[in-house]
């Protein structure tokens, strides 16, 4: 996986390694109707996924653009830069209008699975219908606590499954920036070991 991307996946598993959550845990089989209720809360949830997919993206693709910017400034001739960029942000959007909505597509797969077992353990089915009709109560502040262990746990089966193809992706785009910039780009970096489990 690519550094930037390491780093993002990294202080991600930080952030929420130290969050605490209430008690109440199911263990039963959910019912048919809590079922529902689940899914609804995904099908509500969708355009947090889209957030959580642009985030994956945009980050080092952000941090990238911003190298990429210096680097014309000091190591372009003034006559080429602003071919350069033009070259730059072109292979910029294309990588972004083909990267988000796959990312898109795999967390609107995901989060079924790795949502929905979080929603029955930490929330009854009184619970889900409140937190749909968004009642301003205390079970909407409990959602908001939960939101960042669903988002974590998305996020790191995001990256497992889609971040080898958006690996390959982005170092192509890293290797046509270099070589509008005129730079030789650096040797790929060996893929990572598995980032650790959040601590519970």
């Amino acid at each position: 996986m690519n550094k930037s991307l390491k780093i993002l996946a990294a202080a991600t598993l930080i952030a929420c390694a130290g969050t605490s959550f209430a008690q109440g845990a199911s263990t039963s089989t959910p019912s048919a109707a809590k079922k529902e209720l689940i899914a609804k809360m995904i099908q509500l949830q969708q355009p947090g996924v889209e957030n959580i997919a642009r985030m994956l993206i945009q980050q080092p693709v952000g941090q990238m653009m911003q190298g990429a910017g210096q680097a014309l400034q000091t190591q372009v001739p003034a006559e080429k830069r602003e071919a350069a960029a033009k070259a730059i942000e072109a292979d910029v959007r294309k990588f972004v209008d083909e990267a988000v909505p796959l990312m898109k597509d795999k967390g609107a797969k995901l989060s079924a699975a790795t949502w929905g077992p979080i929603l029955d353990e930490k929330f009854s089915e009184e619970e889900l219908k409140q937190i749909i009709a968004w009642l301003d109560n205390p079970v909407s502040k409990k959602y908001q606590q939960v939101s960042p262990e669903m988002q974590n746990a998305l996020g790191q089966k995001l990256m497992a499954e889609a971040g080898p193809t958006l690996d390959a992706k982005f170092k192509t785009l890293q290797q046509a920036t270099a070589k509008n910039l005129g730079i030789t780009p650096k040797p790929a970096a060996s893929a990572p070991a598995a980032a650790p489990a959040p601590k519970k």
